[in-house]
């Protein structure tokens, strides 16, 4: 069975850009009510200037890397229209740099941001859903939160929190009637690359040849959207192509990802 997200308050964090946008139009479409939030105001103005229907939407900025203000910031966001039905966290940080010479406050940085942000916000806002006996949080992971490759040590060990934390969580509150969905997206046309820390905490400012023929940031949202719709547990993002291959592999055959395969993994 589908959901009907008509006026389903949904908070969407990482919505500046990417897949937070084109998530953002796909629920604003369905008539939800959102909450946009990032650090980027001006960008946040812009994508909720172009959603369907813009009234039903409002702006939240938040700074997840600033782990303390996270739980008042979810008492905002509850406030903005009494309740929250459904909880997307989306924003994060990539990371491209050898084990060896990456440094710890780099290790620490990530971690803060795509793993300990998420669950702080959980955390805070757990209580509403519970008295509510309803609710449902969407967790962006990535093909990199079930196998480990090169250059990507903080981001993978993330991303491989996030499914232990959040399979946990599940198996608490599912009597609740609140759901936890894990996304793995793939190859996904995002900043991602652009965007992700190297050894020493400088952005990598490069878009990787696999991220640029990826999936287009809108169609992975529509892909989310029907994941999110049906109640998945778990949902694969992007194409059949070879990070799909990557997933396949390191279940029933692990040593061919280390050995004979790093070309599968997103860049």
């Amino acid at each position: 069975m589908t959901e009907n997200f008509n006026d389903k308050v949904i908070w969407i964090t990482g919505a500046s850009s990417g897949i937070g946008e084109g998530l953002a139009y796909a629920f604003s479409k369905a008539g939800a009510k959102l909450i946009l939030s990032s650090r980027r105001v001006d960008e946040l103005d812009r994508v909720r200037n172009a959603c369907s229907n813009v009234e039903k939407v409002k702006i939240l900025p938040l700074d997840l890397l600033d782990v303390s203000s996270l739980e008042a910031r979810t008492a905002d966001a509850i406030a903005c229209f009494g309740q929250i039905d459904i909880m997307i966290h989306n924003g994060g940080i990539s990371q491209r740099s050898l084990v060896i010479e990456t440094e710890i406050a780099v290790q620490r940085k990530v971690m803060e941001l795509d793993y300990f942000s998420y669950i702080t916000i959980t955390k805070a806002l757990l209580p509403h859903f519970m008295e509510r006996k309803s609710g449902h949080f969407v967790v962006m992971s990535s093909v990199m939160g079930k196998i480990g490759t090169p250059m990507r040590s903080a981001y993978a060990a993330a991303k491989h929190a996030l499914h232990g934390y959040f399979d946990c969580l599940r198996a608490e509150v599912s009597p609740m009637n609140i759901k936890v969905t894990i996304l793995t997206p793939g190859y996904i046309q995002t900043n991602v690359t652009r965007n992700a820390v190297t050894k020493d905490g400088k952005p990598l400012g490069a878009v990787g040849h696999d991220i640029a023929s990826g999936l287009p940031a809108d169609a992975a949202a529509k892909q989310i959207f029907t994941a999110i719709s049906k109640g998945a547990y778990e949902s694969y993002i992007g194409k059949f192509g070879s990070e799909k291959m990557a997933l396949l592999l390191n279940r029933f055959v692990p040593v061919f990802i280390i050995k004979k395969a790093p070309g599968l993994i997103p860049k």
